[in-house]
């Protein structure tokens, strides 16, 4: 079992920046994949930025350029860095990982982000 704990939802400007992390309650060096996704009012829930065991990262395009995901395995964190936040990345965002052995699909309760114009 995995507990996830998200932090770092704020209102921010339009061109603004935050920094989101996602606190494990266990090793997540043992985790295959972290990620974070996003849901706006009326919006299927999307993936933002995944990062592998490996490190590789994928972003959503809309992200790309904007968004950095890291993980410190020491921390058992993993942070998402957004930059130049636009009114369209309001959203709850939340974080998740993924076990292959034992299988497990776990989230966190999720973050409110809010971008002002």
């Amino acid at each position: 079992q995995v507990e996830l704990v998200e932090s770092g939802g704020d209102m921010v400007q339009a061109g603004g920046c935050l920094r989101l992390s996602c606190a494990s309650s266990g090793s997540i060096a043992r985790i295959n994949v972290m990620g974070w996704y996003r849901q706006a009012p009326g919006k299927q829930r999307e993936l933002v930025a995944a990062i592998r065991k490996s490190g590789s990262t994928n972003y959503a395009d809309s992200v790309k350029g904007r968004f950095t995901i890291s993980r410190d395995n020491a921390k058992n964190t993993v942070y998402l860095q957004m930059n130049s936040l636009e009114p369209e990345d309001t959203a709850v965002y939340y974080c998740n990982a993924v076990m292959y052995y034992p299988p497990g699909d776990y989230w966190g309760q999720g973050t409110q982000v809010t971008v002002s114009s």
